[in-house]
C-alpha cells in the first residue's frame, strides 16, 4: 500500500478524492489547494494524496525520484513504460479498495492527478471495474491510448472526465493533451476540457473551477 497524506473533513467522510502528484514531487504538493477549492462547510470529502515510489527516471539521467513510471525520451508519449504505468494503476486500485473498505462507495470516489499523476488517474479511471464519481487529469495526457478500446471498463463508459491544460505548457505540450481529449471523446467519454494561459502549473481560476466540479460530482 502506498503511503499517503490524508486530509479528513470536519464531518464524517462520505466521499473521497485520491489526488496524484507529478514527477519528482510528493503527496504534499497539492495539499494547500484543498483550502482554496471553495468547498462548502461540511462537505464530507476526504482527500488522499499518495506518494509515488522512488525509481530511476531515464530522461533525468537515471536519477532516482518519486515517479509513477519511467519517462524514456523527450517525447513522453514514445517508448512508454507500460509496466510502470500498470504497476502504478494497480497501486491506485488498492487505494480505491481501501476507501471502499472505509465505507466510501466507488460512485463517491474521484481519481485526480497532475502531469504524471494525471496520466495514471486517466489510465486507471477508465479501467476501474465500478462506476466512479469522476476522473480529473491536469496538464496531462492519456497513456497507452492504443489499449483503451480493449481494456476500458463498461462501468465507467459514462464517467465524467475533467481535463485542464496550460496553453504554454513546455513539459506536456497542449497538443498532446488535446489529442488525448479527442481520443477519449471519440471513444464516447464525457470530457470537460479547460484551457488556461499558463505553463505546466495550476492557477487560481482553474482551482475555483475544480472546486465547483468536485462539489457537483460529490454533491458537496
Amino acid at each position: 500500500m502506498l503511503d499517503c497524506i490524508e486530509i479528513e473533513p470536519q464531518t464524517t467522510a462520505t466521499a473521497s478524492v485520491i489526488w496524484l502528484h507529478g514527477l519528482g514531487a510528493d503527496g504534499n504538493d497539492f495539499v494547500p489547494i484543498v483550502e482554496e477549492l471553495g468547498l462548502p462547510a461540511g462537505h464530507g470529502i476526504r482527500f488522499v494524496f499518495p506518494n509515488a515510489p522512488v525509481r530511476p527516471v531515464t530522461i533525468n539521467n537515471g536519477m532516482a525520484m518519486r515517479a509513477w513510471y519511467d519517462i524514456k525520451g523527450m517525447a513522453i508519449e514514445d517508448k512508454q513504460d507500460a509496466e510502470g504505468i500498470r504497476d502504478s494503476a494497480d497501486a491506485i486500485e488498492q487505494l480505491i479498495a481501501r476507501e471502499i473498505e472505509r465505507g466510501i462507495p466507488a460512485e463517491r470516489i474521484v481519481l485526480a492527478g497532475f502531469s504524471q499523476g494525471g496520466a495514471i488517474a486517466l489510465h486507471a479511471g477508465v479501467r476501474h471495474g465500478a462506476a466512479l464519481a469522476g476522473v480529473m487529469g491536469l496538464s496531462t495526457y492519456l497513456p497507452l491510448a492504443e489499449t483503451l478500446e480493449k481494456e476500458a471498463s463498461d462501468a465507467n463508459r459514462g464517467v465524467c472526465i475533467f481535463m485542464a491544460h496550460g496553453s504554454q505548457d513546455p513539459v506536456v505540450p497542449i497538443g498532446l493533451g488535446q489529442a488525448s481529449r479527442d481520443h477519449l471523446l471519440d471513444a464516447g467519454y464525457d470530457v470537460a476540457w479547460h484551457e488556461y494561459p499558463m505553463q505546466h502549473q495550476v492557477c487560481m481560476p482553474q482551482i475555483a473551477t475544480i472546486g465547483r466540479w468536485l462539489a457537483e460530482r460529490l454533491d458537496a
